[in-house]
């Protein structure tokens, strides 16, 4: 499963609105380090830089980051600009606004609905465009969505994104989103080992709504933010060697095998890591599998063994 001569091709297409793109894409947060932000080890630029030119040789055509992916010596937007732009046609690239870092690395307060154009402002600055293709909000514990999401369907409706997404919502705020502007996607937690009921029912939802879905940490699972640790259900390793595969690449088939709406994100800056990511796409398990996998997804949330 690590042939080179497989591409995200292999994991079909969906669309984000009128954007077609591979189902397999690549999340930029671990691009600055072994870990998000600033909890790991820094990345060699060089390195991070080949990663991306990597990813789209091997056919990526959607890339997830934000302004506020950086650690003291990286930022993924300037490394994705360096390393891509002038961009291809085909490229769409996602962004997400509400959340706020200050340039010492701390979490601030998060954006009010007038200070988000200054995050898209940001995010266009970084990543040198004149406008976004797809702009998650990012829910920072606000009730209500409304608000923040009626500021970003305004600059909507100026030009400066083309689409927007929600991200760390439930139901009810996906339908205040939509009674104010489409939303093409929808962007929350969701792995194998870190089960929500929340989160499996929007899934179900976007599935039925035409809404893709994008789980992050869909890998790095409970490790979150923080340097995945190499620990996986036995059942995992199981299935991973029947397929000749790794854990992380049944992980990544599990979630594409959730619905044809559901898209993979993995981050990595790590060559070898992101060929096996991409090379997942094209891993198809069988039922019993799925089945087998199901059950442990089930199993963690009731406390089973």
């Amino acid at each position: 499963m690590t042939a080179e001569t497989i591409t995200a091709e292999a994991s079909g297409t969906v669309r984000l609105g009128d954007l077609p793109v591979h189902r397999i894409g690549f999340g930029a947060m671990r691009l600055t380090g072994s870990a998000a932000f600033h909890l790991g080890t820094p990345r060699s630029r060089e390195c991070s830089l080949s990663v991306l030119r990597r990813a789209v040789e091997l056919g990526v055509n959607h890339i997830d980051t934000a302004a506020f992916y950086f650690s003291a010596t990286r930022s993924a937007n300037e490394l994705i600009n360096t390393a891509l732009a002038p961009y291809a046609d085909d490229l769409v690239i996602a962004t997400k606004v509400g959340p706020f870092r200050d340039y010492h690395g701390e979490w601030g307060t998060s954006a009010r609905p007038d200070q988000l154009r200054g995050h898209v402002e940001e995010n266009l600055r970084q990543l040198g465009r004149d406008h976004l293709d797809l702009v998650y909000l990012r829910r920072m514990r606000q009730d209500s969505v409304a608000e923040h999401f009626g500021a970003l369907a305004e600059l909507r409706t100026a030009g400066l994104v083309r689409h927007l997404g929600i991200s760390g919502v439930e139901p009810r705020h996906l339908t205040e989103a939509l009674e104010i502007a489409p939303v093409v996607s929808v962007q929350n937690r969701y792995a194998l080992d870190r089960p929500e009921p929340v989160d499996d029912e929007m899934l179900r939802l976007c599935g039925e709504l035409g809404i893709a879905f994008v789980p992050f940490y869909a890998v790095a699972g409970a490790a979150g933010a923080h340097a995945a640790a190499d620990t996986h259900d036995e059942e995992v390793r199981a299935i991973a060697r029947a397929h000749g595969a790794t854990p992380a690449q049944i992980r990544i088939a599990w979630t594409l095998h959730q619905g044809p709406h559901v898209l993979a994100i993995p981050g990595t800056g790590n060559p070898g890591h992101l060929t096996e990511n991409v090379a997942a796409g094209a891993l198809r398990l069988k039922a019993d599998e799925m089945a087998r996998l199901d059950v442990l997804h089930a199993g963690v949330r009731t406390g089973a063994s």
